[in-house]
């Protein structure tokens, strides 16, 4: 797996490499994956925007948590262009509110697939926001150089864009469960990291574990349930407005020609 080592984030990797099913691969310095960037240093910030060449970064967290967490450095760097694709739905900030909307949403996550309320969460984002999953999906494509994609923990929200993005290309499907499983690696070095943020420590102490967990049958299961209920990925995307043109770019961009 080509972890990018950086001093102020813990899972941030290259998506090049990953086997399609019809023989290809995918190309690195294209699609990175990654966790919060508000701790990044100034030598993380030069070997992503200057010796990767990231050009876009395609933020997966809400409004609140990106007003809480302040400006990144990223966000300094001239040529660097950021998109915003809240893929969870924004409730507001108030404390009884946030609360219930919470608790409605795990009951929800529950009743869309029982077996796994994890996958039930994922596929959540396609029913709340499918606007911004294609959003971010189509930042992706149009990237004139490197992707980043990331959220809190780079874990889930990220895992779900990135599937996606991987699977339209022609990924093989255990490569990507296998892309996802990979953060399990970082479990810990995540966990002790979120919970020094004044942001999420709150929110990852009072979560159940399965949800803090990195299964590779949830990723498994989310793609089984993206072929059974919508299709497959690249029919619920041209549903949901993603063009025969978004995915030449989307190929054009991932896939080696």
């Amino acid at each position: 797996m080509p972890w990018i080592e950086l001093e102020g984030a813990v899972n941030v990797r290259d998506l090049g490499g990953l086997p399609t099913a019809d023989g290809g691969r995918t190309v690195g310095g294209r699609l990175i994956r990654g966790d919060n960037l508000q701790d990044l240093s100034p030598a993380d910030v030069t070997k992503l925007a200057h010796d990767i060449g990231v050009t876009t970064v395609v933020d997966l967290r809400s409004s609140f948590e990106r007003g809480r967490e302040g400006p990144a450095p990223l966000d300094m760097v001239a040529g660097v262009r950021h998109e915003h694709r809240p893929v969870l739905p924004e409730v507001g900030t108030a404390a009884d509110v946030v609360a219930a909307a919470l608790q409605t949403r795990d009951d929800q996550d529950r009743s869309r697939y029982p077996a796994d309320p994890v996958c039930g969460h994922y596929l959540g984002y396609l029913e709340d926001r499918p606007d911004q999953v294609v959003g971010a999906l189509r930042d992706v494509a149009h990237a004139e150089g490197a992707a980043l994609v990331h959220c809190a923990a780079g874990k889930d929200r990220t895992g779900v864009v990135v599937a996606l993005a991987l699977t339209a290309v022609g990924v093989a499907k255990q490569a990507v469960v296998e892309d996802y499983a990979a953060s399990g690696e970082r479990t810990e070095a995540l966990l002790d990291r979120l919970r020094r943020s004044r942001t999420y420590a709150k929110d990852i102490d009072s979560k159940p574990a399965i949800m803090l967990a990195v299964r590779p049958e949830t990723m498994a299961a989310f793609l089984e349930q993206m072929d059974s209920r919508y299709g497959g990925v690249g029919g619920w995307l041209a549903d949901h407005g993603f063009t025969d043109e978004d995915l030449r770019l989307l190929q054009a961009k991932l896939r080696h020609a």
